[in-house]
This record gives C-alpha cells, sequence and structure tokens, in this order.
C-alpha cells in the first residue's frame, strides 16, 4: 500500500517531508514483529500511527484476542496498572473475587498499543521488559507463567534519553522497545501542512451543519501558520471548529483568530544564537528558575563574607599582627561589603592578602581580577537543595514548599545527588 492509499484510508492531511518519512516507516515496518516506538508531542497523532502498523500487519487477521487494544499507561493508577495490564487470579487481594484477564491476554496474537509509555512505573518497567524478553506474563497472586504472542507498539511525548538518563526509565527497557523508532513532527514544523489541515477541519463542520465554508484572509493564513499550536492537530481541528460554528462572518481575518487563540506569537526578530531570545535557546523552567535564585543569593551571601574576612585579615597584616589576633583597626577604616558590585567585564576586584599597606584608611589601589566562575545547574540545584533542607532541619516537607516543587521530586533528586545531612 502505497503513501497516498494511506494519507487517504486514515484521513492524513499534509505534504510535509518528515510526515512522508514516518508514513513510509510505518508502512515497511508494519509487516514485522518488531518492537516500535513512536515519538513525538501530544496531538501529533500517534494512536493513527499504532492503527496504520496494525492494520497492515499479518495480526490484522488473528483470530484469537482482540486485534489491537490501546492502553494509556498514564490514566491507569500505579495500584491497579499490574492487574490491568497481566490480570490476576481469583483471591489475589481484596475484590478480586474471579479470574481476570489483563490487556496482555486479551491482545494475544495482536498488537497492544501502549501510550505514554513514560509514565509507566519503574516496577512495572521491569515486568514488562520481561514480556518483551520471554514472551510471558505472570497475573497478580499467580505462580504460573503464561506464554502469549503480542506486538508492542509504544508511545511517549516524553524525552525518553534524558529519562533513562535520570534513572527514570530503564535503558534496557528503551532499546528493547524501540527496535524501530517513529518520529512524528509537529505543527510548527510542517507549517505549510496547517492551511490545508484548517481547511479540512472548517469543511468537514460546514458540510456537517450545513453552513457556508469559512476562508482565511492572506495575513490570517500567515498568523495561523507561525502560531507556535503546543497542542498541536487536536488543538488546531478545536479552534477551527469553534470559528466556523461561532463566527458570522465566513471571512476570517487576523482579528478575529486572535480572539480564539490564547498565545499571540511575537514577532520574528533578530536574536543572538543561544541568548534567551534566540528561537533555538532552551526553554527554563520555574522550577530551575528559582534553584537559581536561591543558589546565586547563597552565592552572593558566601562571597560578602568571604570578602570581609578579607578585609580584616589585610588589616591585622597592615598592622603587623598575626592573622588569628583581633585587629585594632576601626571598623570605618575598612568598611563591611554589604553588596559587592561586579564590574561591566562581570568580575569582581580582590585585594591580595600579602600586601603591605602603610594607610589603611586610603583606598586600595592594588587590585587582582578574579573571575566569576558559574556553577553547573545541576551544583547550583544540588545546593539549593542541600541548603533548604539544613534551614528546615531536614525536613523535606517544609524543602519542598520552599523550593516549589513535590515531595516526591524532591526525595528523587536527594537520591539522585547523594545529598546527606
Amino acid at each position: 500500500m502505497d503513501i497516498q492509499t494511506i494519507k487517504q484510508r486514515y484521513g492524513i492531511i499534509g505534504n510535509d517531508p518528515k510526515l512522508l518519512l514516518a508514513i513510509n516507516k510505518a508502512i515497511q515496518v508494519a509487516p514485522t514483529d518488531l518492537s516500535i516506538l513512536i515519538t513525538g508531542e501530544s496531538g501529533v497523532g500517534k494512536d493513527v500511527f499504532s492503527r496504520i502498523i496494525h492494520e497492515n500487519s499479518l495480526r490484522k487477521h488473528t483470530k484469537q484476542g482482540r486485534g489491537l487494544i490501546s492502553v494509556n499507561c498514564g490514566a491507569i493508577p500505579e495500584g491497579t496498572i499490574e492487574s490491568e495490564l497481566f490480570g490476576h487470579v481469583k483471591g489475589a487481594f481484596t475484590g478480586a473475587d474471579k479470574n481476570r484477564k489483563g490487556y496482555f491476554e486479551e491482545a494475544d496474537g495482536g498488537t497492544i498499543f501502549l501510550d505514554e509509555i513514560g509514565e509507566l512505573p519503574l516496577a512495572m518497567q521491569v515486568k514488562l521488559l520481561r514480556v518483551l524478553e520471554n514472551g510471558e506474563i505472570i497475573p497478580v497472586g499467580s505462580s504460573t507463567a503464561l506464554k502469549i504472542n503480542v506486538r508492542i507498539v509504544a508511545a511517549t511525548n516524553v524525552d525518553l534519553v534524558a529519562a533513562v538518563r535520570n534513572g527514570r526509565f530503564r535503558e534496557d527497557l528503551y532499546y528493547r522497545l524501540q527496535q524501530i523508532s517513529i518520529y512524528i513532527p509537529p505543527l510548527r514544523e510542517r507549517i505549510d501542512d496547517i492551511p490545508l489541515l484548517f481547511r479540512k477541519f472548517s469543511s468537514d463542520v460546514a458540510e456537517k451543519y450545513h453552513m457556508p465554508p469559512i476562508f482565511l484572509t492572506d495575513e490570517a493564513r500567515q498568523y495561523l501558520m507561525h502560531y507556535p499550536w503546543y497542542g498541536n492537530i487536536r488543538e488546531l481541528k478545536n479552534v477551527t471548529e469553534q470559528i466556523a460554528v461561532v463566527e458570522t462572518e465566513r471571512t476570517i481575518t487576523r482579528e478575529i483568530l486572535q480572539n480564539y487563540l490564547n498565545y499571540v506569537p511575537e514577532e520574528k526578530l533578530p536574536a543572538l544564537a543561544g541568548s534567551p531570545d534566540s528561537p533555538n535557546a532552551p526553554l527554563i523552567s520555574d522550577r530551575e528558575l528559582l534553584l537559581k535564585a536561591l543558589s546565586m543569593g547563597q552565592m552572593i551571601s558566601e562571597m560578602r563574607n568571604e570578602i570581609n574576612e578579607l578585609r580584616q585579615a589585610v588589616a591585622q597584616l597592615a598592622q603587623g599582627l598575626p592573622l588569628n589576633h583581633e585587629p585594632s583597626v576601626q571598623p570605618s577604616a575598612f568598611p563591611i561589603i554589604e553588596s559587592p558590585q561586579p564590574t561591566p567585564d562581570n568580575t569582581l576586584h580582590v585585594i591580595h592578602p600579602h600586601e603591605t599597606i602603610d594607610h589603611p584608611e586610603e583606598e586600595f589601589q592594588e587590585t587582582e581580577m578574579v573571575e566569576d566562575e558559574p556553577l553547573a545547574l545541576e551544583e547550583r540545584e544540588k545546593r539549593a537543595i542541600r541548603l533548604a533542607l539544613e534551614r528546615h532541619g531536614g525536613k523535606r516537607t517544609l524543602a519542598a514548599k520552599e523550593l516549589h516543587i513535590s515531595e516526591r521530586t524532591l526525595y528523587r533528586k536527594i537520591k539522585e545527588y547523594g545529598i546527606t545531612l
């Protein structure tokens, strides 16, 4: 089956090369039994690709099971997910009054689509790995393994490579799942397809409710194409249907569009590569900004204390006193720094402690330029967490509240960084 036929059969609109590559890969791997990992943002249509893969495979005609079963891993409570996936036997837990098949057993001979696989708890990841390696499941409360023949197609909008690096996803499971990887691009990577989708959705509404079609002005079309569409096709369809039903004016202007869009895209202005205003600059979360602020405040405080101690040491040396002797210099001669001021080139002037000073009352002239070396984000985060724990006597609940993160996230960070008090 060719790409054009697949597009017509599954209602896929667009001619972007990345989209066509994804469709072609799905067609090529469908007849195999390889595990497939579909990646892409929420709303790009990952479930449609799971159908393409299953319905163009030999498993479509299986007489066993239910063909294709879709499971949203993020929507099942952690306490019941094992029973939902692998089933249970009578008496396995309170309320288990009879044997029950899980999704895997129901899909035996067919395909199971595990959406939001990145939300699967670590304990379940181990058991899913057993299914991939041995083709076996063990129902809850049973000691007998059941052989099953299921093809797994998984999907996620999470960066699994980062999740593996942070210990939230098993590396061995990741490599078993992505024997074949299919990436579905978001709308903002295929902007020429956006007007086509808008026209298709608006035509469907006009036909369904017997209404005149709507049209975009050139300015509105450009605005639509450069809107970020973080909800992707799902968001575009929702907005299009609202406009088609609510607006009495059938020529849609930019001003009308703005009434339905929550985010107003900024004008594209030149920006330095790598600067915060650069389109390719990485987004910084509110939590990261908070931790940066906390750690920077601590760094400034420590710097202030160190410079004050240095001034006192210089005063002692100027009088020929040992450094452990209390200086007799008046505080006014060496004022305590309240807030160190960096120079325009982001350096601080620090005085050599070994210099001889004849007139301590005069302003110091000989200085050394010491560059302020920024700490890595992980180190600043670690320091901010440690300080918050120290301030609250090791109480994680209060520390998490101060850092504006969940206690579960704080516990994971403590374990990740090996923080001890």
